[in-house]
């Protein structure tokens, strides 16, 4: 069982409402299902999901544990880059989410990497075996997989010691100045919206480095290296300075010149684990990120 304390901060606010915006892992139907069944109080007395709370009501809900499924082999189609008996090297497509999570119990990446290597069932985390790093549903691009524990133990080593090299493409709206810097801002969760990520003070350490790529009108194309790998970290950085990612609609807006965010894991070089060999991959930009700068240059 997992307990959460909340303290209401607007007047008014429904009890569901208010559960749904600060507990990151509950949707508004997993609330109502909480207070409905007498997990949740306010100020000490059970209520109905629809009552009004006072600020500084007090919320305490009593979470219990979700129990996940092991996720399914399904022949979803994914591009492998390279594969040996230890890892795998996967060009994700945007829209695919990485792993099941709630809301997304299938058709996910782990799900296809089922499919195309079966030995991944055997790894300890069934609900993300293989899985060392993630990327955004909405970003494109390079990601390692880890087929056994030694390659997991040995990829988590590499994250922790920033010895794998990631670099990134992204467009952004105005143009950085100086042309290239470093963004070092602490980032945790927001303040008012647990479901996104801030630069708050007693946040995790970031760090993310840019280069302008090149100026286009009122965009510049960026090559960003997140030194650490906080959540969101590029998106909420470069939001941070004022020059967020293209066609995000969390951290920044909508845009007419793409359906998601201009966001491409394009480069990405580790040490097998193996050899210890130093490798490095390149992913080319996808078709829609191609044709959202085509126009701008035109």
């Amino acid at each position: 069982m997992k307990t959460l304390e909340l303290t209401a901060d607007r007047p008014g606010e429904r009890l569901d409402v208010l559960l749904a915006r600060l507990a990151a892992d509950l949707s508004r139907s997993q609330a109502r299902r909480l207070i409905e069944d007498g997990l949740v109080t306010v100020d000490g007395r059970r209520e109905r999901p629809s009552h009004r709370l006072a600020v500084g009501a007090r919320v305490v809900a009593t979470v219990p544990p979700v129990e996940e499924a092991r996720p399914a082999a399904e022949p979803i189609p994914v591009t492998i880059i390279y594969q040996d008996d230890d890892i795998i090297v996967v060009d994700k497509p945007a829209g695919l989410t990485v792993h099941p999570a709630p809301g997304h119990p299938s058709g996910t990446l782990v799900n296809a990497l089922l499919a195309l290597a079966p030995e991944l069932a055997s790894l300890r985390d069934t609900i993300r075996p293989g899985i060392v790093h993630r990327l955004d549903k909405d970003t494109s691009g390079l990601l390692v997989v880890a087929k056994n524990e030694r390659a997991r133990s040995g990829l988590t080593r590499q994250l922790k010691e920033r010895a794998v090299r990631k670099t990134y493409l992204a467009l952004v709206h105005g143009v950085p100045q100086p042309a290239q810097g470093t963004i070092e801002a602490p980032i945790g969760r927001h303040p008012r919206n647990r479901k996104k990520m801030a630069v708050v003070a007693g946040g995790r350490e970031a760090e993310t480095k840019y280069r302008v790529r090149e100026e286009l009108d009122r965009f510049a194309l960026l090559e960003v290296k997140p030194i650490t790998g906080r959540t969101h970290q590029i998106r909420v950085h470069l939001a941070a300075i004022g020059h967020p990612v293209v066609g995000d609609t969390v951290y920044g807006k909508r845009s007419e010149l793409i359906d998601r965010q201009f966001l491409h894991a394009w480069r990405l070089a580790f040490d097998l684990p193996s050899s210890g060999r130093q490798v490095e991959f390149e992913s080319p930009l996808p078709t829609d990120l191609r044709e959202a700068l085509a126009n701008l240059r035109r």
